[in-house]
């Protein structure tokens, strides 16, 4: 009985002492005006260093959008995952789910996006505990990191586009109707053209919205083919089969647009990066967080990191 209450008592403080060997630091990082607060966490001293770049939306370091309800605290699980394997990491608020920022959103274009992560690595950049800096772009971030790779050391995408976003979402659009797809595309060619759109379909108003049209504008004149062909540093591209919002060619144009690249299709892996085993949970993944993260992914850009 004693020895199991010692084994008992070591194990408690062994567990203990793991959990303590991770620290925790609250950064804000400033682009002029706009404030990303953030969270580094690392374990030790001399780790390379993740830098997430986040998808669209109003998304807060963990993954999560609570205008939308969006719950499912995937970024801090990937956190949790890749600081056991003694790697660095830093996510910040994006810009937009900051309300401090509100003031300074109009006009705002996607390279803004891009300005915020150059910003985020220039504040790692010269720290001599992090001798590697790798960028990881998910969903819209995958385009927006591209524009900052040439800054870090690597750089992942991870259920990035392989089109422009017209494509995207013409194809979304014709899925549900072909007749608004038809006029989504004439929406994007007129605004490609005379950078708006004079007369919005009201059905669409949602997305062409005037306010929106700059936006639009910006994103439109980026296409992530060409963009990471200019990308010299080492590349991984990853894509998961229950992806409801990036299918997995997208991440095979990629790959084919980049040589040097290499390429990863995770089996059973959405876009929230969970491992979703049964189709009634892919979209449930979204609104919690009790559905884990793809260990394949983990070990995936551990190993990535660590080569």
């Amino acid at each position: 009985m004693i020895r199991i209450i010692v084994y008992i008592i070591v194990f408690v403080f062994g567990i203990s002492l793991s959990l303590a060997q991770i620290k925790s630091e609250e950064i804000t990082i400033h682009n002029q005006a706009i404030q990303l607060p953030g969270t580094l966490t690392l374990s030790s001293e001399k780790q390379p260093l993740i830098i997430w770049v986040h998808g669209s939306g109003q998304i807060d370091r963990n993954g999560n959008q609570p205008t939308v309800n969006v719950k499912a605290n995937y970024i801090k699980q990937f956190r949790d995952a890749v600081n056991k394997e003694n790697i660095a990491f830093f996510s910040y608020d994006k810009r937009t789910a900051n309300i401090k920022n509100t003031a300074f959103l109009q006009g705002t274009h996607i390279k803004d996006f891009a300005l915020d992560a150059n910003e985020v690595i220039n504040h790692f950049k010269n720290n001599r505990n992090f001798p590697q800096i790798i960028l990881v772009g998910h969903s819209q971030g995958s385009l927006v990191a591209m524009l900052s790779a040439e800054k870090a050391d690597k750089y992942i995408s991870i259920a990035g586009a392989g089109e422009t976003i017209d494509q995207t979402i013409v194809k979304q659009i014709t899925e549900q109707s072909a007749e608004f797809g038809k006029i989504a595309a004439n929406h994007f060619k007129e605004l490609k053209e005379t950078g708006k759109v004079a007369n919005v379909n009201p059905n669409l108003l949602s997305i062409f919205a005037k306010p929106n049209q700059s936006f639009w504008a910006s994103w439109l004149a980026l296409d992530p083919i060409k963009e990471i062909k200019k990308i010299k540093k080492p590349i991984l591209i990853i894509n998961g089969t229950k992806d409801l919002q990036v299918k997995i060619d997208n991440a095979k144009k990629l790959h084919v647009a980049n040589s040097k690249s290499e390429l990863l299709i995770i089996e059973n892996m959405n876009h929230v990066l969970k491992d979703i085993q049964k189709e009634e949970d892919n979209l449930k993944s979204y609104y919690a967080s009790e559905y884990p993260v793809s260990e394949k992914l983990i070990k995936t850009i551990v190993s990535f990191v660590k080569k």
